[in-house]
C-alpha cells in the first residue's frame, strides 16, 4: 500500500483522532518539561495501550530519546518481543530518520503522525525511509491526523522558548 494514500474510513478516523489526542496530552507534557513536545503513544491490535512516550533529549541527555524510540523500547519491553507487527504508533510530528529506521526495524504495522516535519521528516516530506530499497520492512503510514492542533502545540512552544531568550 503506497504510505500517502491509505483508506480512511470513519470509524477508523475517530481511532486515530482518539489516540492523536493522547499523544498531543504526552507532547503537552513533555513541552511543559522544556523538551520538544512530540508525544507517541502505541496501540495493539485490540486497542490497548502498549507504551507511550514523549521526547526526553534534555531530561535524559540522550539524544536518541526521542517520543517514537522511547516508546518502542516500553513497547518491546511489555510485550517481550522487539517485532511490533501487530501494532499501531501515533505520534503528533513526522519522524526523522533515526526513528523511521528503528519503526522499520520494529516491524510496526502501522504509523499514523499529526503534521509532516519539513526539515527532517524521514516517512515522505523530506526523505521516504519506508519505501526505500534499504529499508526491510513495508510500512503502512497515513500522515495529518489532528494536523493543526499538532502544528499549532509545535509553533507555540517554540515562540514562548524564543520569547524566553530574548
Amino acid at each position: 500500500m503506497d504510505n500517502q494514500t491509505p483508506s480512511l474510513d470513519y470509524p477508523d478516523y475517530l481511532t486515530y483522532r482518539q489516540w492523536m489526542n493522547h499523544a498531543l496530552e504526552l507532547a503537552r507534557m513533555a513541552g511543559e518539561a522544556g523538551e520538544v513536545p512530540v508525544g507517541a503513544v502505541i496501540v495493539d491490535g485490540a486497542g490497548n495501550i502498549v507504551a507511550e512516550g514523549e521526547n526526553r533529549k534534555e531530561r535524559d541527555q540522550d539524544p536518541t530519546a526521542h517520543a517514537e524510540i522511547v516508546a518502542i523500547r516500553t513497547a518491546t519491553q511489555n510485550l517481550h518481543s522487539w517485532r511490533l507487527h501487530e501494532c499501531t504508533l501515533y505520534v503528533t510530528l513526522e519522524p526523522c530518520p533515526m526513528c523511521a529506521g528503528a519503526i522499520a526495524h520494529a516491524r510496526l504495522g502501522k504509523l499514523v503522525y499529526g503534521v509532516d516535519d519539513t526539515k527532517t521528516g524521514a516517512i515522505r516530506t523530506v526523505i521516504n525511509i519506508p519505501d526505500s530499497p534499504a529499508s526491510n520492512h513495508r510500512l503502512q503510514a497515513l500522515g495529518g491526523i489532528l494536523e493543526s492542533a499538532c502544528r499549532e502545540q509545535l509553533q507555540q512552544w517554540f515562540a514562548s522558548q524564543r520569547l524566553k531568550q530574548k
